[in-house]
């Protein structure tokens, strides 16, 4: 007889290695990728490329282990920048009655439907 596990956490995040979900692991991965480009690559004395890194490395720890509200920070920048985007005023107008016709927009009418009229029922007492 076969054995079968029910699931029962299935709001979390699987871990995969020392804690981490593969969101915060590969995160890391690329905050680590950056810092390490920062140090290596920049063309600026070592002081500055240490202390990019650095800024990198705090981002990066930021991104990945604070979580307000219990969502990750990349999700709440993706909303900060959503809010950033969006025109605080709506301004409503009228649509146009007569719009231009030289944009090769056109517009289709539909004939209205003709309902036939309905049948009277036949009397019962008028057959021969």
């Amino acid at each position: 007889m076969e054995r079968h596990e029910i699931p029962t956490h299935l709001n979390t995040a699987d871990r995969a290695f020392l804690g981490l979900t593969m969101r915060q692991l590969l995160s890391a991965a690329v905050g680590l990728a950056l810092a390490y480009g920062a140090t290596s690559d920049l063309p600026l004395p070592l002081a500055l490329r240490l202390v990019a890194a650095a800024v990198v490395l705090v981002a990066t720890l930021v991104l990945v282990f604070w979580r307000p509200a219990g969502r990750p920070a990349e999700e709440w920048a993706f909303v900060v920048l959503r809010f950033w985007a969006t025109p605080r005023v709506a301004v409503w107008r009228p649509r146009d009655p007569m719009p231009d016709r030289s944009e090769g927009l056109r517009e289709v009418v539909l004939p209205t439907p003709v309902r036939p009229e309905p049948v009277a029922p036949a009397l019962e007492g008028s057959r021969s």
